[in-house]
């Protein structure tokens, strides 16, 4: 199935930019390991790489690469996910898009803090989205 016709609702509210990452990776996967969870799971590392989640959608991150350990890591790696939150940021930026998603307490919160509080802010605006 073509990447474009079943493309996740955050990416469809993303930059096109973002949605050619995502269509270019997971039609490349799907020719290589067939349709599935592994191929929008690939399609999702391309598009974290250069973007990350702000919100119900994806922005285009000032340096490439990796936005967390499972990101940098192998297929095997235990690392955990931080759902497209760009761990690797700088705290400064970090509390820059904790301060746009208008989480309270930011100021006194750890890296890995405001990690968090992105991650689950950043599911809280899918949901108000998706319900729309």
């Amino acid at each position: 199935m073509p990447a474009r016709e079943d493309m996740p609702s955050t990416l469809k509210r993303s930059p096109r930019k973002a949605q050619d990452t995502y269509a270019k990776a997971h039609d490349s996967a799907v020719d290589q390991y067939g349709e599935g969870e592994r191929a929008h799971r690939t399609a999702f590392s391309a598009v974290k790489h250069s973007f990350e989640k702000v919100g119900d959608h994806w922005e285009p991150k000032a340096n490439k690469g990796p936005s967390d350990a499972k990101a940098a890591g192998s297929r095997g790696t235990k690392a955990q996910t931080k759902g497209g939150v760009d761990a690797n940021a700088s705290k400064e930026h970090l509390l820059d898009v904790a301060k746009r998603l208008e989480i309270r307490g930011r100021s006194r919160m750890t890296k890995s803090d405001l990690v968090d509080a992105i991650q689950k802010a950043n599911k809280r605006s899918d949901r108000k989205a998706r319900a729309k």
